[in-house]
C-alpha cells in the first residue's frame, strides 16, 4: 500500500506597513495574518524581543503549539486503540530558542492526563512513546523534543 501524500497551503500576509513600508528597522509593524481556506485567521507578529505585538501569536509560539497539538492528537489516537479513557489532557509545553544557534533548541511537552479510573495508568504513560515517535512535527524538527507526562486517575 502507498502512503499517501498530504499538502496543506496557508497564506501570511504582512499588515504592518505604517506608511513608509520598511523605510528603517522601526518604520514597519511585524503583524501579520496567517490564512488558511476555510479557517479563522490567526493573527501573527514577532516576539516582543523583536518588535512584536505580545498580544498576537510569533512563529516560535506557533511552532511550540503544533508540536503540542501533533504529540496530543497521536497520543489520544492510541489511547483510543489501546482502551485508555482520556477524560482531560492540558500540555503547558515550553521551548528555548538560542540566538547564537539561530534556531529552536529544546521543546519540552509536559501533558498532564486525566484518565478513568477502569483505565490502566502505566499503560497510559507508555503510549506517550508511541504518540512521540508518530508524532509527524516531531519526526520534523531537529532539535530535541522531550516529553515529561503525568497521569492522574478520575
Amino acid at each position: 500500500m502507498t502512503a499517501k501524500t498530504h499538502h496543506y497551503h496557508t497564506r501570511t500576509e504582512w499588515t504592518g506597513n505604517l506608511g513608509v513600508g520598511t523605510a528603517h528597522y522601526i518604520a514597519y509593524s511585524r503583524d501579520h495574518i496567517h490564512r488558511a481556506p476555510g479557517k479563522a485567521d490567526i493573527p501573527g507578529s514577532a516576539d516582543p524581543a523583536y518588535r512584536g505585538d505580545p498580544a498576537r501569536w510569533n512563529p516560535e509560539e506557533l511552532l511550540l503549539a503544533a508540536a503540542s497539538a501533533c504529540h496530543k492528537l497521536w497520543y489520544l489516537h492510541h489511547c483510543a486503540d489501546h482502551g485508555i479513557t482520556v477524560l482531560a489532557y492540558r500540555d503547558d509545553a515550553e521551548a528555548e530558542m538560542n540566538e547564537a544557534a539561530g534556531r529552536m533548541t529544546a521543546i519540552r511537552l509536559k501533558p498532564r492526563v486525566t484518565i478513568s479510573a477502569a483505565s490502566d495508568p502505566a499503560l497510559a504513560l507508555a503510549l506517550h512513546h508511541d504518540a512521540h515517535r508518530d508524532c509527524y512535527i516531531a519526526n520534523t524538527l531537529n532539535c530535541p523534543v522531550t516529553i515529561d507526562a503525568h497521569i492522574e486517575q478520575a
